[in-house]
């Protein structure tokens, strides 16, 4: 799981803007994974992948077919799931006030800032999920510093890609 999640990391952090779909499958993959080991207490490996495959699966086709409600979801998810890596990352475990946190937090502020911001939004957001997986599968300790050079580096280089592109002839 660990060659994996890095290797989401690396996509989000790369081409999480120019590739929706890719994106919204990454988050479903990412929170498929996270909650089945929480929710569940899955331990085994290929399960945990299974639920998450068929979740970055679900994910993807949703924001193929149905880009409208992919957007909402995929921002739903991707905030709070900021939500909590930082409340990590700041010391604060798991406690009574996950679930208010994620919902409210991370949750409803993510879903509306990829409403409103569409494509800010998704730098923002792949660019700070991308970062957060990639420390934390190497368990870098302490995560601040290495996560902020990789989110900077990822938003920086997305904000490129997309200024290439829109100025690019079609």
């Amino acid at each position: 799981m660990a060659i994996i999640n890095l290797f989401i990391g690396l996509l989000l952090l790369a081409l999480g803007r120019r590739l929706f779909w890719l994106f919204v499958g990454c988050i479903g993959f990412v929170v498929g994974s996270n909650y089945s080991i929480a929710l569940w207490g899955l331990q085994a490996d290929w399960v945990i992948l299974v639920i998450a495959l068929f979740a970055g699966f679900v994910g993807a086709l949703l924001a193929i077919f149905f880009q409208g409600l992919a957007i909402g979801l995929s921002g739903f998810f991707a905030g709070g799931y900021i939500a909590i890596v930082l409340m990590n990352m700041s010391g604060f475990g798991p406690n009574e006030l996950f679930w208010i946190i994620y919902l409210i937090g991370g949750g409803i502020i993510g879903a509306v800032l990829v409403a409103v911001l569409f494509g800010w939004a998704l730098i923002l957001l792949s660019s700070i999920i991308g970062a957060a997986l990639i420390v934390q599968t190497l368990s870098i300790n302490p995560p601040t510093n290495i996560f902020i050079f990789l989110f900077i580096i990822g938003f920086l280089f997305q904000t490129r890609l997309s200024k290439k592109k829109s100025i690019a002839p079609k």
